[in-house]
């Protein structure tokens, strides 16, 4: 392990070879100290994880291979975040979410709590890249929703509360609660039987 910055961590924490820990964000170059990352209890880190300076992480969190969590990102409690997951930072995860491997999140981005989000899956926070002068804005996840493999999620869109996103949809506008996107562009339906929690 590497441990940049001063770190918080709990107790029963496995943490393997080549992980990086409070890794400085370019506000913190140059500085002898400054805060590093905070990790509860009974966390799993595997190699190739990087987690940045200014993370708060809550208990029973699990990285695959080669994460990277970038600064002020706040997540909950019990959340898997996949092999080659990005979460690009100032963001906020929920609790029990599971993000699968190679899910790229972007900054300002929002996920609730009990939301899965499947492999391959790209969100987004920049409608027309790249712009300088561009407000980023990133998806909102809200509780329980479903987002499966490869979709792409366009900047500002809320997916609602217990919504279902297809396979390789791309969700250009809001999702309303329990119901399902699918296509591209998504097309809103109403679940289908058995999909409803």
């Amino acid at each position: 392990m590497q441990p940049y910055g001063t770190n918080k961590l709990g107790q029963n924490i496995t943490i393997f070879e080549s992980v990086i820990l409070g890794f400085p964000a370019r506000c913190h170059l140059g500085l002898n100290s400054f805060t590093g990352c905070t990790i509860g209890d009974n966390a799993t880190l595997r190699p190739g994880t990087t987690i940045y300076a200014d993370v708060t992480i809550g208990e029973s969190f699990s990285s695959g291979h080669n994460v990277i969590i970038r600064e002020q990102t706040i997540i909950g409690d019990h959340v898997s975040v996949g092999t080659g997951s990005i979460i690009e930072g100032y963001s906020s995860i929920g609790s029990r979410v599971n993000l699968q491997s190679l899910v790229y999140i972007p900054t300002q981005t929002t996920i609730g709590d009990d939301v899965f989000i499947g492999p391959n899956t790209v969100l987004t926070n920049d409608r027309y890249p790249p712009r300088k002068d561009a407000r980023m804005e990133g998806p909102v996840i809200q509780e329980r929703a479903r987002i499966g493999a490869n979709v792409t999620i366009l900047p500002g869109v809320i997916i609602g509360e217990d919504a279902l996103v297809a396979a390789g949809s791309v969700v250009t506008k809001d999702v309303p609660a329990s119901m399902l996107a699918i296509g591209s562009p998504a097309r809103h339906k109403p679940l289908p039987a058995g999909a409803a929690r």
